[in-house]
């Protein structure tokens, strides 16, 4: 537990370039933490994806968040394992359902607000995310997530943002 919650900083730290001071941690729940920055204001819910695959280039993690003062709330975005081959078609899928995303580098984000919702919406019930697409040397690689944890760092997170 104490290397997951670890793994979690050190994700967020690369994620979001801030000082740690200026973060709250709102809990910890499985392979999920959440927290807030109240300088920004933001909050978000994060993951490391599962170990295992080749040879990574990067840490990879996935990221729900919301910005109030944007009125942006359920954004999600993965750091990729590897960087994508130009043209590169990404996919998350759960439950059987797959969603093409946009992808540029090493980062993933739903289309739009709708495709949001619809994988917000599977994560709180699915057993895991994977997201998959080819890397700059023509392999495939997939970040899987397990999802144990997910729902209850959502809504950590959007109730830490509830009154900012």
């Amino acid at each position: 537990m104490a290397r997951l919650v670890r793994g979690l900083i050190a994700a967020s730290l690369v994620a979001w370039a801030i000082p740690a001071s200026a973060r709250d941690s709102l809990g910890v729940w499985n392979e999920w933490g959440a927290f807030r920055d109240p300088a920004v204001p933001r909050c978000y819910a994060i993951a490391m994806a599962a170990a295992g695959g080749r040879n990574r280039e990067l840490v990879p993690f996935m990221t729900v968040g919301t910005w109030p003062r944007r009125n942006i709330r359920g954004e999600v975005h993965w750091r990729l394992s590897h960087r994508i081959a130009p043209g590169s078609k990404v996919t998350a899928t759960l439950d059987g359902e797959s969603f093409a995303v946009m992808a540029a580098e090493a980062s993933a984000w739903a289309q739009d607000r709708r495709m949001d919702a619809a994988i917000l919406a599977k994560l709180r019930s699915a057993p895991a995310l994977t997201i998959a697409g080819k890397s700059r040397d023509g392999r495939t690689f997939r970040d899987t997530y397990p999802l144990r944890g997910a729902a209850s760092a959502l809504d950590a997170a959007t109730l830490g943002c509830a009154g900012l």
